[in-house]
C-alpha cells in the first residue's frame, strides 16, 4: 500500500512538472514579445516626436516665406498703384489721386514717387514734342500701360490668395497633424505602461514557476529515491519470505517425520510387549 501511494505521488509530481515546464515556455514567450512590443512602441514615439518636429520646422519656414510673399506682393500692389495713380495725373486727371497732405508712415516710399516736384509748385502739363507723334496715340500708349499694370495688380491678388488659402490649408493640416499625433502619443505611452506592467507581473511569475519547478523536481527525486528503497525492502522481504517459507516447510516435514517416527516407535513398542507377555503365558 505504502508502494502504491508513493508511485501515485511520482506520478502527481512528474504531471505538475511537466505543467510548470510549459507554463515557464510560455511566459518566456510572451515576456520576449512583450520587450519586442514595447520596444516597437518606444521606436514608434522617436519617430513621431521626429516627424512632429519636422513638421513644425516646415510649418513655421512656409509661414516666414507667406509672410514675406504677402509683404513683397503688396509692396509691388502699392509701387504699381502709384505708378498706375502717376500715369492717370497726366492722362486721365479724373482718376488721379492726390497723396495725403500728411507724411506716409513710410518714408521709403517719399522716392518712389516719378519726378516728384515740390507741392508748392504746380504741375505744368506741355504738349509733346512733334518728334513724340501726336498726343492722342501718346495717350493710347499709356493707356495701354496701366491696362498691364492692372494685370499686373490682378496676378498679385491671385498669387496672394492662392498663398492664403495655401497658407490656412497647411496651418490646418499641420493643427490637426499635432492633434493626432498627440493622440497617438498618449494612446502608445499608455500601451508602454500597461505592456510594462504586464511585463513585470510576467517576470515575476516566472520567477515563482520556476522557483516550483526546482522544489517539485527536488521532491520527485526524494520520492523516486525513497520508492526504490521500498522496492528494496519489499523484495529483501519477498525474498526473506520466501527462505523462511522453504526453511518452514523443511520444519514442518521434518516435524512430520519425527511424528511419524514416533507413532511408529509407538507401534513397535506396544507389539513387543504384547509379545512378551504372550510368551510369559505360554511357558506358565
Amino acid at each position: 500500500m505504502t508502494i502504491d501511494h508513493t508511485e501515485d505521488k511520482l506520478k502527481e509530481l512528474e504531471h505538475d512538472i511537466a505543467d510548470l515546464t510549459t507554463a515557464i515556455d510560455d511566459m518566456t514567450s510572451a515576456i520576449a514579445t512583450l520587450g519586442e512590443e514595447i520596444k516597437a512602441l518606444e521606436d514608434g514615439i522617436v519617430a513621431l516626436d521626429k516627424s512632429v518636429a519636422e513638421a513644425t520646422v516646415q510649418r513655421k519656414e512656409e509661414n516666414e516665406d507667406y509672410t514675406e510673399l504677402m509683404a513683397s506682393d503688396t509692396a509691388a500692389q502699392q509701387l504699381l498703384e502709384m505708378a498706375k495713380n502717376r500715369l492717370n495725373k497726366f492722362y486721365n486727371p479724373k482718376l488721379y489721386k492726390p497723396p495725403p497732405t500728411t507724411p506716409a508712415p513710410n518714408a521709403d516710399w517719399a522716392h518712389l514717387e516719378l519726378g516728384q516736384e515740390s507741392a508748392k509748385q504746380p504741375v505744368v502739363l506741355t504738349p509733346p514734342p512733334e518728334t513724340w507723334g501726336k498726343y492722342s496715340k501718346k495717350g493710347e500708349e499709356s493707356n495701354s500701360v496701366i491696362a498691364m499694370i492692372d494685370d499686373l495688380k490682378k496676378d498679385l491678388e491671385v498669387e496672394m490668395t492662392e498663398a492664403t488659402t495655401e497658407e490656412k490649408n497647411s496651418q490646418e493640416e499641420y493643427e490637426e497633424l499635432m492633434q493626432d499625433s498627440a493622440a497617438k502619443r498618449a494612446t502608445d505611452t499608455k500601451s508602454i505602461a500597461s505592456k510594462t506592467a504586464e511585463k513585470a507581473a510576467t517576470e515575476s511569475d516566472l520567477v515563482e514557476a520556476k522557483s516550483e519547478q526546482t522544489d517539485k523536481t527536488k521532491e520527485m527525486m526524494a520520492t523516486e529515491k525513497f520508492l526504490g528503497t521500498l522496492h528494496l525492502e519489499c523484495d529483501w522481504l519477498l525474498k526473506n519470505y520466501a527462505l523462511r517459507a522453504e526453511a518452514r516447510a523443511s520444519e514442518v516435514d521434518a516435524l512430520n517425520k519425527a511424528k511419524a517416527v514416533l507413532s511408529g516407535a509407538d507401534y513397535s513398542f506396544v507389539q513387543g510387549k504384547t509379545r512378551s507377555l504372550r510368551g510369559a503365558n505360554h511357558h506358565q
